[in-house]
């Protein structure tokens, strides 16, 4: 009898799971850095502060993916 292991692979939704919150976590910090420090040249609609409410979206979402398709272990 041949003692075999079982590996279950990791869901590739997984990783762009946690791809989606990392770029969304950047994404969200270069927005509230432009609240602070706003560039000399606005751009527009900048008043509504778009990159951190699509940071936020992203974090969301990748948090999403990550809790929907993570590795389960027996």
């Amino acid at each position: 009898m041949q003692n075999k292991e079982y590996h279950e692979m990791i869901p590739i939704w997984f990783f762009i799971g946690c791809l989606l919150a990392f770029y969304g976590l950047l994404i969200m910090g270069a927005g509230i850095y432009q609240i602070f420090y706003p560039p000399e040249h606005k751009l527009a609609l900048y008043h509504l502060h778009p990159g951190v409410w699509w940071g936020g979206f992203m974090i969301l979402f990748g948090l999403f993916y990550i809790i929907k398709f993570k590795p389960k272990k027996d």
